[in-house]
């Protein structure tokens, strides 16, 4: 068997190994769907219920999702499926994790702050990008 009989099912092989890569910025909905275990109209739904996930829509307007949103998927499938949670439950819960998530990184900020310089810095970065999220939405 030559090397490009061969490509295919290692391709397959690796996706199954890893299949969150490191270096792909984006996945399609279907790639979603084959690592998440969940189909594409359910993916869908939690969209709409879920605000975290934040699929970005190109010019061709398909749905090219990020690791963030794959391991919030992967959370939220957890929370319904394993813990049993409800959606609203789900919802909270996602919420407060976030939240938590939000004051830890603060916190790391304020410990770093050294002579003001870096705080500064990063306040003006944060505007920034604020910025350039206004202008992409």
């Amino acid at each position: 068997m030559g090397w490009r009989e061969e490509l295919p099912r290692l391709l397959k092989k690796q996706e199954v190994e890893s299949p969150i890569s490191r270096e792909r910025l984006y996945y399609r909905i279907g790639e979603v769907s084959r690592i998440t275990g969940i189909k594409p109209h359910v993916l869908r739904y939690w969209e709409s219920e879920f605000k975290v996930i934040k699929p970005h829509k190109g010019v061709s307007l398909q749905r090219l999702y990020r690791k963030r949103d794959l391991d919030l998927i992967l959370k939220i499938k957890k929370l319904l499926y394993e813990d049993g949670f409800t959606i609203s439950g789900a919802k909270k819960k996602i919420r407060d994790l976030e939240r938590a998530e939000n004051r830890q990184l603060k916190l790391r900020l304020v410990e770093r702050k050294s002579d003001g310089r870096d705080h500064e810095l990063l306040v003006a970065i944060r505007e920034e990008l604020k910025g350039i999220r206004e202008m992409l939405e």
